[in-house]
């Protein structure tokens, strides 16, 4: 790659998450049985005539003034002509010259910023489920077609050519999809396909001011798929230039098990698409007004909320997972500060054991009587030393089971630490004598053993000895 420099765009679909569909009444569940949500609309049946999802366009106008674009007072729907094999239709109803928004940018943790072209409303299509062999349509023995997500309301955020590796790319997304999520149109859960991304990359060289021949991957399902996959591409096309050879304009599909891009089909460009005028739906329609009141709704973006919890203490990285984290994790935290835990101590349990055993135990926060006060409560009592760091795991089990507040869980749990200094030295002192051996090797060196000796004293104490001040008495008996 010294001879070559990268050019990558990102093409992101995300799903709405509206009551209903983006041009007829059909529910929206995505748990459904497969072909119970449809009806004439979304099926194609001759006759059947297309209504917009005014919510939808609302989500729309949230994703681009997120996203600094321009909302356009006028936009159009156009045909998008392609055989769909899951999409009744045999068209996508979506936009092309006339888009919602346009001419947006997103600002990355890297000081960065990528330019977004435009944010199109359109459809989705239906699911296709291929029937064995290994789960691709040229091996299986049959397809289903389930068009429960046929109509469902589509968002479609497509970058200038700014990224320039991988790794970048991966940002970008996380990014995006943190702020799709903080706005609430939609859950962007990548494992269930409701927010998708597609890479296009070409290579050039560094002084050419002409992209090269790009190519679509699609079939990426995680921000690591995405990374690996756009890595690879890279490397492929750079080997096959420097061997004389040249890149297909084509999509390719990411093989997340070979760890390699596959070959599907020769990329269609705009005008294969035979785009042309919805007939069916009139214009779209935007006051300023309606802008206005949509900008005036939006919630706090995940770059102010960084750099509030910045100002609160935390260092970038931890105000980087918390932002990305459940809105019920991040607000748990919140209300432990404003309870008088410090920031930097409550951000780690949250992020750290809180969330750990809530994934243990599949529950949400709302599922617990885990609250922000008692967040607190549980940082201070570490922060005092009443219980030891290993102790207030079990403590924060035992609210999570609802057997009350921390303090009384440490309490009924015989979990509170000792702190008499006299009942901690003959701890200590039991566990040399039933040590000899070990204890001569630490006097005469073996520092290591420390932790054996506060482990052995843990141990015996049930975890409530103060592990610092065990050390210490360890220390003065050995004379070091």
């Amino acid at each position: 790659m010294a001879d070559h420099t990268a050019v990558i765009g990102i093409e992101t679909h995300v799903e709405l998450a509206t009551m209903s569909k983006m041009f007829c009444g059909c529910p929206t569940d995505f748990h459904a049985d497969p072909n119970t949500n449809i009806c004439p609309t979304c099926l194609g049946l001759p006759g059947a005539l297309p209504v917009p999802n005014q919510a939808a366009i609302e989500m729309i106008m949230k994703i681009g003034l997120a996203l600094n674009c321009t909302i356009a007072e006028h936009s159009i729907f156009h045909r998008k002509n392609y055989f769909y094999a899951d999409l009744p239709k045999n068209y996508q109803i979506s936009q092309y010259d006339y888009p919602v928004c346009v001419d947006g940018s997103l600002d990355l943790v890297d000081g960065s910023s990528i330019r977004i072209e435009r944010v199109h409303q359109e459809e989705d299509t239906g699911k296709s489920l291929h029937v064995g062999g290994d789960g691709r349509i040229t091996s299986a023995e049959y397809s289903l077609l389930d068009f429960n997500r046929s109509g469902i309301p589509l968002v479609e955020i497509v970058t200038q050519p700014d990224i320039t590796s991988a790794a970048q790319a991966r940002v970008y997304a996380q990014t995006l999809r943190d702020v799709v999520a903080s706005l609430g149109v939609s859950d962007a859960k990548l494992e269930e396909g409701t927010i998708r991304f597609d890479a296009n990359v070409s290579i050039k060289d560094p002084d050419a001011s002409e992209l090269g021949t790009k190519v679509e991957i699609k079939n990426m399902n995680s921000f690591r798929s995405l990374e690996r996959a756009i890595e690879y591409e890279i490397t492929r096309q750079a080997a096959l230039l420097g061997d004389g050879g040249r890149v297909l304009m084509e999509t390719r599909h990411w093989d997340e098990d070979a760890g390699v891009t596959r070959g599907g089909r020769v990329k269609e460009g705009s005008s294969d698409y035979r785009y042309f005028t919805e007939p069916d739906l009139v214009p779209l329609h935007i006051p300023a007004e309606w802008t206005d009141k949509v900008r005036a709704a939006l919630p706090e973006l995940p770059g102010a909320r960084r750099a509030r919890y910045q100002a609160l203490g935390l260092d970038e990285q931890q105000a980087t997972v918390l932002v990305g984290t459940d809105p019920q994790l991040a607000a748990l935290f919140e209300s432990a500060v404003a309870a008088g835990a410090p920031a930097s101590a409550a951000a780690n349990w949250v992020t750290g054991e809180i969330t750990a055993a809530l994934r243990r135990g599949e529950q949400s926060v709302s599922d617990t009587p885990l609250d922000g006060p008692g967040v607190a409560e549980l940082v201070a009592l570490v922060g005092e030393g009443v219980v030891s760091a290993s102790a207030a795991k079990d403590v924060l089990a035992g609210v999570l089971a609802g057997e009350g507040g921390p303090r009384a869980v440490a309490e009924a749990r015989d979990l509170i630490q000792i702190s008499d200094f006299g009942a901690l030295e003959a701890a200590v002192d039991e566990i040399i004598a039933a040590n000899p051996d070990e204890f001569a090797r630490l006097r005469a060196g073996e520092q290591k053993l420390i932790g054996f000796f506060v482990g052995q004293v843990m141990r015996s104490t049930g975890g409530k000895a103060d592990p610092g001040a065990v050390s210490g008495i360890v220390r003065d008996r050995a004379g070091l």
